[in-house]
């Protein structure tokens, strides 16, 4: 009788394991595309402030100004946006992390006053400025387009194994804090991770791991992490992105090219998988990306559309990607709607933004 009672023990726990694994894993085409088609069609920008150079600005104590995000979250809600898309800064985090959330907190506040939720990017391996650090940060060379973006984490961390299970620390504390937060869209764990690199091959191993660590905390948010640069078909080949394919819950991707580009090498592409599908970066104009061409296409599609970004700052990426220092202001921007004091960059953009944004509305196919 004991043998058969501890029999029944050891079974039911086995059952519960493997039950719990299942929960935690993977989301199912069906689980993402119920997520995605209950609410609001997502629309919106990528999104630092305009006093920041970089996250590490935007988030230590000393630089942080909820008031300017508040003032700056109002004209993205009376443009008819409802997603933003945020970096965050590990260096920050571990600096101080009750001060850190508390931060994020308040500006989830803010977000939801104004109707937006957030799709919260941990890491990034873009940026001039190789090897970042806490405290004051450069001043912007004029010119020159995103002079004083920073890598998270910075390119030792991710070269040595040894300082992951600190990584791991603050992405699960982060998850775990705000696992369950209906001001959270979806979490990017980490973006472009192809991008600089020998094919992502140096992120890869990283990115292997943080997933697994999302997998343990199972979040109510989806996860996901964006293929970029779709224009180049042998790119999909690459081991970074099967592995996105095989485990992100939504699909995100980025493409700065024109309407006919984003059709058949991304949303065509992507439609295969079965599952939802934003665009989480766009908007290029002297490459074709427009306004009025690629967000019309990204609506009938049931696309979500978050393009790059709110307002000309101190990031100056309204500058092309080419520029140098002492360059003048193009005519033609590259990205951003909306000079510093929210003056729509051309009208005919705010307003058709606008007129799609009014009715956010979508039907599963």
């Amino acid at each position: 009788m004991k043998r058969i009672v501890i029999i029944s023990m050891l079974a039911l726990m086995t059952a519960l394991t493997v039950s719990c694994s299942r929960k935690a894993g993977r989301w199912s085409e069906e689980k993402a595309n119920e997520w995605y088609y209950s609410q609001d069609w997502p629309v919106g920008v990528n999104y630092i402030p305009g006093y920041a150079v970089n996250p590490i600005e935007w988030w230590q104590e000393s630089t942080f100004n909820p008031s300017v995000i508040d003032w700056e979250l109002g004209i993205a809600q009376d443009l008819g946006l409802n997603v933003v898309r945020i970096f965050l800064n590990d260096l920050v985090y571990f600096d101080d992390p009750k001060g850190f959330k508390g931060r994020l907190n308040q500006f989830l506040d803010i977000c939801e006053k104004h109707g937006i939720k957030a799709i919260v990017t941990f890491y990034t391996n873009g940026g001039k400025i190789r090897e970042p650090k806490l405290g004051p940060q450069p001043e912007p060379t004029p010119g020159i387009h995103n002079p004083c973006w920073v890598p998270s984490p910075g390119p030792a961390v991710l070269a040595d194994p040894a300082q992951w299970p600190k990584q791991k620390k603050y992405v699960q504390d982060l998850l775990r804090t705000f696992k369950n937060d209906s001001r959270i869209y979806l979490w990017h764990l980490f973006n472009e991770p192809s991008w600089g690199t020998r094919n992502g091959e140096e992120i890869l191993p990283f990115m292997r791991e943080e997933f697994k660590w999302a997998r343990q905390v199972n979040p109510s948010q989806p996860l996901s992490a964006p293929f970029d640069n779709m224009n180049n078909h042998p790119r999909m080949q690459y081991p970074v992105f099967s592995f996105l394919g095989e485990n992100v819950d939504v699909i995100t991707f980025h493409s700065y090219n024109d309407p006919d580009l984003v059709q058949t090498t991304c949303i065509d592409k992507f439609k295969q998988y079965g599952r939802p599908v934003i665009c989480t970066e766009w908007l290029a104009r002297p490459a074709g990306s427009t306004v009025e061409g690629v967000l019309p296409l990204l609506k009938e599609n049931n696309i979500g559309a978050v393009n790059f970004g709110l307002f000309k700052n101190k990031t100056q990426t309204y500058l092309n990607w080419s520029s140098k220092a002492g360059d003048p202001d193009p005519e033609l921007w590259l990205h951003d709607l909306l000079f510093e004091d929210g003056t729509p960059y051309r009208e005919a953009e705010t307003a058709l933004i606008r007129e799609l944004t009014a009715d956010k509305t979508m039907t599963r196919p």
